[in-house]
């Protein structure tokens, strides 16, 4: 894929356009991969025996290609192998930016940054993009650490599913600024604004047993 075409918008579909508030809807490639990199869990969608079924799991991307890992035990994992052409999903991530309080319970809201993605997942059966589909989850919650650890063993890898979903069918939604408070009511005694929520870490806490005197690697160190 060019450089041009990488930076390119997603195409809005029938399922990207947003049935509310369309114009918080956005298609720019990377602000889209943003949103996904800063995530730790998405939430997974699928039907299973007819019912819907959503999962919260851990995920990486690798360029335009999402990664979700399980169980070989795992129904949606299983059936990503088993149906033609693949198993299709509906992958979400949302951040929660700030709480919004307006003077009437009406107009409470949130400040968030969303993504819906739309597609068919396929099991990773390659051993190389297996490999390299593990590493990039490891990386994704903490970037360095797969060089930090032992990669899986044979059995692991056995006991591992990877099911790969592209970003074809993608959008964004983002929510920013105050309350949208009707004018009869701002001289209401009441308090509005924005709570601002950010994310952070704490101290890294040793495992028990770990030797003392190794040090908190730098990446760690970096967040």
């Amino acid at each position: 894929m060019s450089d041009t075409a990488t930076a390119a918008p997603y195409q809005a579909t029938d399922r990207t356009v947003p049935t509310r508030s369309r114009e918080r809807a956005s298609y720019d490639r990377e602000l889209v991969h943003g949103i996904l990199d800063q995530a730790y869990v998405c939430h997974l969608g699928f039907v299973r025996d007819g019912a819907p079924v959503v999962l919260p799991t851990l995920f990486a991307r690798a360029g335009e290609r999402l990664y979700v890992h399980g169980s070989t035990g795992s129904r949606p994992l299983r059936a990503a192998g088993q149906a033609d052409p693949g198993l299709p999903v509906c992958l979400t991530v949302t951040h929660v930016d700030g709480l919004v309080l307006a003077k009437s319970a009406f107009h409470h809201s949130i400040n968030y940054r969303s993504v819906v993605v739309h597609g068919i997942a396929h099991d990773v059966t390659d051993p190389e993009e297996k490999r390299a589909a593990l590493d990039a989850l490891v990386d994704h919650v903490v970037p360095g650490r797969s060089l930090d650890s032992r990669p899986a063993n044979a059995k692991e890898l056995a006991a591992t599913a990877v099911i790969s979903l592209d970003l074809n069918e993608v959008s964004a939604k983002l929510r920013t600024g105050g309350p949208n408070d009707d004018p009869e009511d701002l001289a209401l005694p009441h308090w509005s604004g924005v709570l601002p929520l950010t994310p952070g870490y704490g101290a890294p806490v040793p495992a028990d047993g770990l030797d003392p005197a190794l040090p908190v690697p730098d990446y760690l160190s970096a967040l």
